[in-house]
């Protein structure tokens, strides 16, 4: 069943709708969404790879815009948009002390959480809510998903054969390695505020 998911996301990923299916995604990944962009970049990036940077540019700069929503949610509506998504996540009992922690290392939790598997939602809404100065969430979030997203896309870009490769061999082990991380990064913000 993973193996025919994979062809098929493989051959969405080709067509021309997908584009913008990709800049959505990173969009509303950045404020309200839970799976990561990665999914439909990673397959892109495979099928087309001359695009690697263009794809890559896409991501980042829509998931910066998506997270400049996400910074306005927490900025204007958080209890009545932020809080209840940050409970629905299982974040909102701990947000004070994770709040106490970001008006000290905003930009560095900025930083962190845009390169990592750490749920960028919840940074961005954070933000907003704690008030972290604009510009430099802004410029923290571009540089963090500019290197999340440009990495990815070059290594499959350089070494997209071999990858391909291994995800057709192994696409259980890959998916499961995937789903690891993303629980991973949730759990990692569950323990840390």
């Amino acid at each position: 069943m993973l193996q025919k998911t994979y062809k098929w996301v493989i051959n969405l990923s080709t067509k021309p709708h997908a584009v913008w299916a990709l800049a959505f995604i990173a969009f509303v990944e950045s404020s309200i969404f839970p799976i990561p962009p990665d999914v439909i970049l990673i397959p892109m990036v495979i099928a087309a790879p001359s695009r690697w940077f263009t794809l890559a540019a896409i991501c980042t700069i829509t998931s910066v815009f998506g997270g400049m929503a996400g910074y306005a949610i927490g900025y204007f509506a958080f209890d009545t948009l932020g809080r209840p998504l940050l409970e629905l996540y299982s974040y909102g009992n701990k947000f004070t002390n994770f709040q106490n922690l970001y008006n000290e290392y905003g930009e560095w939790i900025v930083f962190i959480g845009g390169t990592t598997m750490i749920p960028y939602k919840l940074i961005t809404i954070a933000s907003g809510f704690t008030q972290l100065d604009m510009t430099t969430f802004a410029l923290t979030s571009l540089l963090a998903r500019g290197i999340r997203f440009f990495f990815i896309a070059l290594i499959l870009y350089w070494f997209g054969q071999k990858i391909q490769a291994f995800i057709e061999k192994r696409t259980t082990l890959v998916f499961s390695i995937f789903v690891i991380l993303i629980l991973g990064g949730f759990l990692a913000i569950k323990y840390i505020i």
